[in-house]
């Protein structure tokens, strides 16, 4: 009989304990999400110079829209968006060209654009070169450095042309990282190079035998950006993709009005100069939307990437364009009429 009191209780002490567990549980699901609803993992594919995300995990506004997010760094947007194949990351961001090559190799979808295509924008690209070049003409036999997986091959081209040299007639390197670019033309392993941010730009003041020859606003060319990530998400997840896309507008606005802050964020979570962030803010604001300019761009660089086979085999550009989830979020920011 006491042998059966005492198994009693030891049954009614491991309920209790699971019960209790329980609670716990919900109570952290309920403190941690919006509306008690569980937050959704997301990894965030970044880059050192983007304050947005950074921004958009430190003041909680993904965590306010249903997102835990992680975020992972990448030399360039380009590498990010490769990391999409390999299911490293959910999301990534990226210039027309990336997410052209991505969306053209499977289950991709452009799901935003993040502006920046201006005058002012592309003025933050500049043309470093050594400095026996004096003139475009020059360039001709020279090593022109490129980031792999990125638009500057497009760059270059345009920009050759329009000084009457063949892109054909120079050697181009590929580089993994701006940084890797920076010190491959400091040491005069390749004879000209892009860079953007000030924090990198600001490096070549002072240093010997390298010279600034131009940037890309005396070019045609303008630098369209979005967002992308795979059709999965946005068919199983499309309250994810919402909240994301809101999360990451909150923080393109806050970004903009709260530029010391900002500053901040970068300088504890990369050590960025705040006077380098301070400079590229009001430069290269995002605009979370998808206008028919945006549209536009993007179809005006997949012409060039099917011509030159960067692309193998054409595709309709609209299919892989999914704005409903930024339609549900920003109605007003979208009109490109799909």
């Amino acid at each position: 009989m006491k042998k059966s009191r005492v198994t009693v209780l030891l049954l009614l002490l491991s309920a209790l304990l699971v019960l209790a567990g329980c609670g716990a549980k919900g109570e952290a699901s309920s403190s941690s999400g919006t509306s008690g609803k569980e937050l959704l993992k997301l990894k965030i594919a970044d880059t050192g110079t983007n304050p947005v995300f950074r921004t958009a995990l430190a003041k909680g506004f993904f965590k306010d829209n249903g997102i835990d997010a992680e975020i992972v760094n990448f030399g360039t947007p380009a590498e990010g968006v490769n990391a999409l194949f390999i299911k490293q990351v959910d999301v990534a961001y990226g210039a027309d060209f990336p997410l052209l090559n991505a969306v053209a190799k499977g289950d991709y979808s452009i799901i935003a654009s993040a502006g920046q295509a201006t005058d002012e924008a592309a003025a933050q690209w500049k043309l470093f070169v050594r400095d026996d070049i004096q003139k475009p003409e020059d360039l001709k036999g020279k090593k022109l450095s490129f980031l792999r997986g990125t638009f500057l091959p497009y760059l270059w081209d345009e920009y050759l042309k329009e000084h009457n040299v063949n892109l054909a007639d120079t050697k181009t390197v590929g580089q993994g990282a701006f940084d890797e670019a920076f010190i491959a033309l400091k040491q005069g392993d390749v004879d000209a190079a892009w860079f953007t941010g000030s924090a990198l730009v600001d490096k070549f003041e002072g240093l010997a035998g390298v010279h600034q020859l131009s940037d890309m606003s005396k070019t045609k060319v303008r630098l369209g950006m979005g967002i992308v990530t795979g059709n999965a998400l946005v068919k199983e997840h499309p309250e994810a993709v919402e909240g994301f896309l809101k999360a990451v507008d909150e923080a393109a606005v806050y970004t903009q009005e709260h530029p010391e802050e900002t500053a901040d964020i970068m300088y504890k979570e990369l050590k960025q100069p705040k006077e380098a962030t301070l400079k590229d803010l009001p430069k290269n604001p995002w605009k979370v939307g998808f206008t028919q300019a945006a549209f536009d761009s993007l179809e005006s660089q997949k012409k060039y990437m099917v011509e030159s086979g960067i692309i193998e085999k054409d595709f309709d550009l609209a299919g892989k364009i999914s704005l409903e989830p930024l339609r549900k979020v920003l109605p007003d920011k979208v009109t490109y009429n799909q």
